[in-house]
């Protein structure tokens, strides 16, 4: 089991063979608006919060959820060849045509509310559309949720899914995904595992079959003991159930944790892929451990199955290998890592580590400080990968994975 880490140990384990380099900031995130009058009226820069990032070859993609009125575009990318420390305009994915909820013309074939995001080894782009507006203010579900599929090639909806009622709750709200490929032959041939935060539980998709189910367990709901949460000086409440997950392929494991409670979760896949339990049946959930406080990013590095977690009040990156119960302080910085609300193993950017940090609790409670940073995009390199002497952040015209990786290679890079 996973045990507690205290402050003062950060300072005895913490190397210095790595170090947390900022790619991008903002104190409020600006957009790139087109000429239209509706879009500039209704913007509305203290309240746009991002949740999410995918790394692609030249771009890095981020997601702001509707959390309030005034977000432009809900899937957002910005290039990766910038200076560090800058802070670029983000440009609407896959176009400004595709965000019309931001001025107030809501359209359910088109993009509402985006969490998160995750890119296919065949250059694809995974979106989950929660179809629900102002979620922290009123909760107001507009459309049915949906999966969204984009392939980078050529910037084309290539697929689409919108959930069955049955899968769904009246209150749900998909937050995450997960993309488990591993006994894939297509580009389509794919499960996903996407947590519902406010109706807890996961939803699972088979992409082979074009089918989805729902799996609920008393570990996906919050714990009522744990939904204050202490940040420095700032403390807030929020009851929110199962968020954060990752993925081991290698242990054909899916860890997931609510943002309400000190505990980590484990279920196997095939368990999730078996479709729902039986009456009376129960699902064969593992209590992985304990952290020293909540938290939001979960990610695996696949390299050793290696569990890396951020939690709030330590407002540290951490990591855990739970064969061997190694444990590690990877980052730690009180201005920087205030809430982590992403942890990325990025597999277009040799395996570093990328994290997203927003002071959400500012956000959420309306005291955010235009002259502060508030929003950061960083990555975990080592000493020798610093970018500091060059400071321009590198991108990668080619692609690292087998050519042949699916049977219909017309999607592969």
């Amino acid at each position: 089991m996973l045990h507690l880490f205290l402050l003062a140990e950060l300072f005895l384990t913490l190397t210095a063979s790595e170090i947390l380099e900022t790619v991008v900031q903002w104190p409020l995130l600006d957009f790139a608006l087109p000429y239209d009058r509706e879009f500039l009226n209704q913007y509305r820069p203290e309240n746009v919060v991002p949740t999410g990032i995918e790394v692609a070859w030249d771009k890095i993609f981020i997601s702001v959820p509707r959390l309030r009125v005034g977000i432009p575009a809900t899937l957002n990318y910005i290039s990766r060849n910038l200076p560090l420390e800058s802070s670029p305009q983000l440009n609407a994915y896959p176009s400004w045509d595709w965000h019309t909820a931001g001025k107030g013309n809501l359209n359910c074939s088109l993009l509402i509310s985006v969490y998160r995001m995750k890119l296919d080894r065949c250059n694809r782009l995974w979106v989950i559309d929660s179809g629900v507006m102002t979620s922290i203010d009123d909760f107001r579900p507009v459309c049915q949720p949906k999966i969204m599929v984009f392939d980078l090639k050529t910037d084309q909806l290539v697929r689409q899914y919108t959930f069955p009622r049955e899968s769904l709750r009246p209150n749900s709200l998909l937050t995450n995904l997960i993309l488990d490929d591993t006994s894939a032959t297509t580009c389509d041939d794919m499960f996903l595992y996407i947590s519902d935060t406010t109706a807890p539980g996961i939803i699972v998709f088979d992409g082979e079959t074009d089918r989805s189910w729902r799996i609920s367990h008393a570990s996906m709901y919050p714990h009522p003991d744990f939904s204050t949460y202490r940040i420095g000086s700032d403390m807030f409440e929020l009851f929110d159930g199962v968020i954060g997950l990752a993925f081991s392929a290698r242990l054909g494991i899916l860890y997931y944790q609510p943002l309400a409670t000190d505990r980590l979760f484990s279920v196997p896949t095939t368990a999730l892929q078996a479709g729902p339990p039986a009456f009376g049946e129960q699902l064969p959930v593992t209590l992985v451990g304990k952290k020293s406080s909540q938290g939001l990013a979960l990610a695996v590095d696949p390299r050793k199955d290696t569990i890396l977690f951020a939690p709030f009040t330590e407002m540290a990156i951490a990591s855990w290998q739970p064969q061997t119960n190694q444990q590690r302080i990877l980052a730690y910085t009180p201005e920087k890592l205030q809430f982590v609300a992403e942890i990325l193993w990025a597999e277009r950017d040799n395996g570093n580590i990328w994290v997203m940090s927003t002071k959400f609790q500012k956000f959420f409670k309306q005291e955010v400080n235009a002259r502060d940073i508030n929003i950061r995009i960083m990555r975990l390199i080592s000493m020798q990968q610093s970018t500091h002497k060059n400071p321009i952040l590198n991108s990668f015209a080619q692609s690292y994975f087998p050519s042949q990786f699916y049977n219909n290679t017309i999607n592969v890079f």
